[in-house]
């Protein structure tokens, strides 16, 4: 057993669970476990509780041990003393002293427990708890400054010694004397010769403190000591920020990593650390910067770059993957991640114009050119396989040339080399267009071939959902509910939301004993608005209004409009008939969502803080059970100005 393992199992005694943690624990990951389990000790300032850390390993073996626990955690401290003190006599282990002498301090009995400090400093006269024991026993008396003088004395007289070192400072920490404990550490290094650092001791005690910015400062000089301790130190900062409930230690702690990665720029760890924050509190911009950096200094293949361009991607921040794929498609055609960032860089920038409201056409020209040459260049290469089912979508949807695409994604499914996956992903999106072409049958076996390729997978629900979708569109509105509602358990969250609504949107509209025209307009307008014909979708959503005075649908058509003419950029429009939704349906499935829509476009596009705020908080205020509730106050508090995560 380690002389580090003798000294925690000393003065604080743990269970035998956390005995084999720490015999199988490296020497650093012992003294973080240390730290942890100190956490329930008492400090000067208030009563010792009776649930000490050495109370956990009680013993059982006799009914004398069990009663002397009995009254202890009872609070009976004079009964407990007088029990304690026959058990210390037969069995004086350190376990039976701590016991005793807390009781003895909390009955005020100074003068023995004084005694029994004494007796066991003569039989250990290098042990320097007994010191602090003394010094604490001075501070209940009400004689502090004399107090302090055992407590100064034990630090002056502190050897060259790392368990005598470990040894004290756990003393100070179990009576609450944090500032001594950090003393300690600091003299124990400098006896040591900075051999052993005490980062991860000093965090701690700085942690319990409530002094998170030297915590964190300690762990950054760690870091700079030696920087293999870099997953170590991640864990750490993970587990305090995890329960930083109100935000505030992230912006104090974003602004030490800045200061520490400007101060010392030759300090890659610094770097590192920043970048990894950074990418944990997406916080690309910062990212990005990070990245750049370690990868000139550290002369890297642009790994880093990569995963931020994905995550990037993941959380729609299409400006910074395309920042990443640039820079790594200037390293020139010797990299190894050349020809991958240029076919995502053009991938990326497909993702960024087709999110756009109204796309422009000469952007989508210009992409269109990109992709042709990069695919000329590359042959029939099947790794650049997204990019033909990309361009097949910009000439098909947007471009006004299907035949193109439908031909670029036959050619495709044909490649040799292509994955089966990729060719589902090719039939789909052939499917698509041939929906948005009128070739309903053919676009209907597509979807069906690629379903039955993939019914385990994400693709073959994606295939199986567009399947119901389009008979909801020719008016199967029976086959599409059927088909939604057995894909509600998808294990895509998104389809099986969308397979929600679909089934939902059709069970409150249609009855085959009544009239379904309203559905069936509605279906026909929703095919429309699929086909980019916004105009022809607009007007048949006015016809259902005009038709039915009163109608469920009636709901569905204004979230529609509202939809569409978002689609269109007509945002002010757009938010008139949200509002509009919320005003006239206040208590319907779609008022929450509605809301919701109004204020971000407020936010958004409309530059309207104010007026966005106001509708975040009626929807917080309204609908307190709304799934929208969580981003709503998220979005409140960053308008307001509040520091979140």
């Amino acid at each position: 057993m380690s002389n580090f393992f003798n000294i925690i199992l000393d003065p604080f005694p743990i269970t035998r669970h956390a005995s084999r943690l720490f015999r199988h624990a490296s020497r650093v990951t012992r003294h973080a476990l240390f730290l942890l389990i100190a956490s329930h000790s008492f400090s000067q300032d208030m009563k010792p509780l009776p649930g000490l850390p050495f109370q956990q390993t009680a013993p059982q073996a006799g009914n004398e041990e069990q009663l002397a626990m009995q009254f202890y955690q009872n609070r009976e401290f004079d009964k407990a003393a007088g029990l304690f003190e026959r058990i210390y006599e037969k069995k004086p282990s350190i376990f039976n002293y701590q016991y005793l002498f807390f009781c003895l301090v909390e009955i005020k009995e100074y003068g023995k427990a004084e005694r029994l400090v004494k007796k066991c400093q003569r039989a250990e006269p290098d042990a320097p708890r007994y010191q602090v024991d003394l010094g604490y026993i001075n501070y209940r008396s009400g004689h502090p400054d004399k107090s302090k003088k055992f407590y100064e004395d034990a630090v002056k007289k502190l050897s060259a010694d790392q368990q005598q070192i470990f040894e004290l400072a756990n003393a100070f920490i179990t009576r609450g004397e944090y500032e001594y404990a950090i003393r300690t550490y600091q003299k124990g290094k400098q006896l040591l010769n900075n051999t052993y650092p005490f980062g991860f001791e000093m965090a701690g005690v700085f942690e319990r403190m409530g002094d998170f910015t030297n915590a964190m400062e300690a762990y950054l000089d760690l870091l700079e000591t030696n920087s293999s301790y870099m997953n170590t130190v991640q864990d750490r900062i993970q587990m305090i920020l995890s329960f930083d409930v109100n935000n505030e230690k992230n912006e104090r702690l974003r602004k030490i990593l800045l200061a520490r990665a400007q101060r010392e720029p030759d300090k890659h760890c610094f770097a590192e650390l920043l970048w990894w924050y950074s990418i944990q509190q997406k916080d690309f911009d910062i990212a990005l910067i990070q990245a750049k950096a370690l990868d000139r200094r550290l002369k890297e293949n642009g790994e880093k770059l990569v995963s931020l361009a994905n995550l990037a991607i993941s959380n729609e921040k299409f400006d910074v993957a395309i920042a990443c794929y640039q820079y790594l498609v200037l390293k020139g055609a010797a990299y190894s991640y050349y020809d991958y960032s240029r076919r995502e860089l053009a991938n990326t920038r497909y993702l960024k114009l087709i999110s756009e409201p109204v796309p422009q056409k000469k952007q989508l020209e210009l992409l269109e050119k990109e992709f042709q040459d990069i695919l000329a260049k590359s042959g029939n290469n099947p790794d650049h396989i997204s990019l033909i089912r990309n361009l097949a979508h910009i000439r098909a949807f947007y471009l006004g040339k299907p035949q193109d695409a439908l031909d670029l994604l036959n050619k495709a499914i044909h490649m040799p080399g292509v994955p089966a996956a990729e060719q589902a992903r090719c039939k789909i999106e052939l499917a698509d267009i041939m929906l948005f072409t009128d070739d309903v049958w053919e676009a209907t076996l597509l979807y069906q071939q690629a379903y039955q390729d993939f019914k385990s997978d994400v693709l073959g629900q994606e295939a199986k959902f567009k399947n119901a979708k389009l008979s909801f569109y020719i008016g199967e509105f029976k086959w599409a509910k059927s088909q939604a509602d057995i894909l509600k358990a998808a294990t895509s969250k998104l389809i099986s939301n969308d397979a929600i609504a679909l089934s939902l949107l059709i069970s409150e509209n249609y009855d085959p004993d009544s009239n379904t025209i309203a559905l069936g307009l509605y279906a026909r307008a929703d095919l429309f608005n699929y086909r980019n014909e916004m105009d022809l979708a607009l007007e048949t959503l006015d016809s259902i209004s005009r038709i039915f005075g009163e109608h469920p649908i009636l709901q569905q058509v204004l979230f529609k409009k509202g939809e569409i003419k978002r689609k269109q950029g007509k945002y002010a429009e757009a938010d008139s008939i949200f509002q509009l939704l919320v005003k006239e349906y206040p208590n319907e499935i779609l008022a929450d969502e509605a809301l919701m829509q109004a204020a971000a476009l407020n936010e958004g596009e409309l530059k309207n803080p104010e007026k966005a705020m106001s509708l975040y908080q009626e929807l917080l205020d309204q609908y307190p059970g709304s799934i929208f509730v969580p981003d709503a106050r998220k979005q409140f508090r960053l308008l307001r100005g509040d520091k979140i995560q």
